[in-house]
């Protein structure tokens, strides 16, 4: 049968000679106007997008029969998933296609900057002969990366070629994945007060926002040059002004803004500053990488029509609507361990072992033997979706865990520590193996098991974990002391194995603490740990 496919926005040619080629009747109207769209669409089972198409409930409403929505590039903001997955239309994005793209302008940029090419080229275009412009060499110069991802790696890798020495920030991925670039894996304190030039490959996270401000550029190295081609927002642009302003900074490469088009004072004061080289987003835009997006898009609708795996897609695909609807209380119980997981514990994490046990070992209502896999992609989903750029989910979870360097293994277990069923996720990072523990109570996740402690509590909300030596008037200082900011305790749970010894302490609060005020209770109790969880 012959899929038809509508085209809303300008994409590469290759992208529609490629469905053509193999059978698909392809319409492109990236200059029509929204009615004719929306006529369009009412016969369309797919649709291809850049940015300039909103896929909104409303639009879904004008095309019934639409089945996927493939977003040429990298972001899906103007995609309203949650509207596609409730009427079982796959989405897709092309994550790949610009990651060198974006590598080689974040090098152009830096490289920029450092032989200070835009001001030559201005001078000269002034008809100034001025030889008396000094740049700065890569050659033994140490190079902070800071994420090493897709595009955060091949920078680095590339940084290699000017023999610079690369130190490494992703607290995320294997110190193995490092090694094998030539470059060293180190803490964030230490690349800032060690580096040269700080180059920044992140997603903008609540973790991200914000990474470089005033007390990081303080502690950065006096004339270190900072270059943010990744996303607007990781570097605090009012502190960068005022830090190269005051000399510290010698200089900024910015290729992405927190306003975009910028308009606020100190974004116009940046962009005009002599020691900064800015460009209005550029990162992807080369011939190549709209061609890759493009093929990538085509590439997976092929697959989709095919009923082959569509690696990229963005939601979940469900082939058994009972399987996941019977395994749902555990579905969420998996990404909510995976997601305290990597708050607990953020260290470089090298494998993820899941182990199953009890009922949902065997829940499934064909017979086959999917629940533990569907289980392990959601724990996955949970520990790595805080730090990727794009969406992870069952559908990607592997493939993303894969790209990071990460040994995932699933295990089914007989044992169930007395639970109808049991998850237990082990995370192995350079700082050792970690256990949590969990099940499902009346439909609610609860976890019961932390390290070696066990404990049971609904993971929800802020979630204040502490290990300390358990003695008297320990509870009531914790207690005084939130009092005193104003934080209620909801709830409390210790886990021991005997009196007065060592002990895990969960305490579940109504309001968010700041990082001072964590170590403030640590400090209080001596704790050895402690640790600020936030769930949804």
């Amino acid at each position: 049968m012959t899929m038809r496919v509508l085209v809303a926005d300008t994409i590469a040619p290759e992208g529609v000679q490629y469905l053509r080629d193999r059978g698909f009747d392809v319409h492109e109207v990236a200059k029509a106007s929204r009615e004719e769209r929306h006529a369009r669409l009412a016969d369309c089972e797919a649709l291809i997008t850049r940015s300039g198409t909103a896929v909104t409930a409303g639009l879904l409403e004008h095309a019934p029969r639409l089945a996927f929505v493939g977003r040429a590039g990298v972001g899906i903001d103007n995609v309203d998933v949650d509207a596609c997955s409730r009427r079982g239309i796959v989405v897709v994005n092309a994550p790949f296609g610009n990651v060198v793209s974006a590598a080689e302008h974040t090098l152009g940029m830096l490289l920029a900057l450092v032989r200070r090419i835009p001001d030559a080229h201005d001078r000269l275009r002034a008809g100034a002969w001025d030889r008396s412009i000094h740049g700065s060499e890569l050659f033994r110069k140490t190079i902070g990366v800071v994420g090493l991802g897709k595009v955060g790696s091949r920078v680095a890798a590339r940084v290699k070629a000017f023999e610079a020495e690369v130190l490494v920030y992703d607290p995320y991925i294997p110190e193995s994945r490092a090694t094998d670039l030539g470059a060293t894996l180190t803490d964030f304190p230490t690349l800032l007060r060690r580096a040269d030039v700080i180059t920044f490959h992140v997603p903008l996270t609540a973790e991200t926002e914000d990474m470089m401000r005033a007390r990081e550029l303080e502690l950065a190295k006096p004339g270190v040059r900072i270059v943010n081609c990744a996303r607007g927002g990781i570097v605090n642009e009012a502190d960068l002004l005022a830090a190269i302003d005051a000399g510290h900074v010698s200089g900024a490469a910015i290729d992405v803004w927190s306003e975009e088009p910028p308009r606020s004072d100190v974004l116009w004061r940046l962009i005009r500053h002599p020691r900064v080289v800015v460009t209005p987003h550029l990162g992807a835009n080369s011939s190549e990488a709209q061609v890759n997006v493009a093929v990538d898009v085509a590439r997976q609708l092929v697959a989709f029509r095919d009923g082959e795996l569509v690696e990229f897609a963005v939601n979940i695909p469900v082939s058994d609507a009972r399987l996941v609807a019977a395994l749902r209380p555990f579905v969420t119980l998996a990404e909510l361990l995976g997601r305290f997981a990597v708050q607990l514990e953020p260290g470089h994490v090298e494998a993820v072992d899941v182990t199953v046990a009890g009922a949902i070992a065997d829940m499934d209502p064909e017979g086959r033997s999917e629940p533990p896999e569907l289980l392990t992609r959601g724990v996955l989903s949970g520990l790595l979706g805080p730090v990727m750029a794009g969406p992870v989910n069952l559908v990607n979870a592997h493939l993303v865990a894969r790209d990071r360097g990460l040994n995932v293994a699933t295990h089914r277990e007989e044992s169930t520590q007395g639970y109808a069923s049991l998850l237990t996720v082990s995370v192995r990072t350079n700082e050792g193996r970690k256990v949590i523990a969990g099940t499902v109570s009346d439909g609610r996740p609860r976890i019961v098991q932390l390290r070696d402690l066990h404990v049971d509590f609904a993971p929800e909300g802020y979630i204040l974990v502490l290990s300390y030596e358990d003695r008297p008037g320990m509870v009531g200082r914790i207690g005084s002391l939130l009092g005193r900011h104003n934080v209620n305790i909801a709830s409390m749970q210790v886990g021991r194995r005997v009196k007065r010894g060592r002990a895990i302490v969960v305490l579940i609060l109504d309001e968010d603490l700041t990082g001072e005020q964590v170590g403030e209770v640590a400090r209080a109790v001596d704790a050895d740990f402690a640790r600020l969880v936030r769930l949804p």
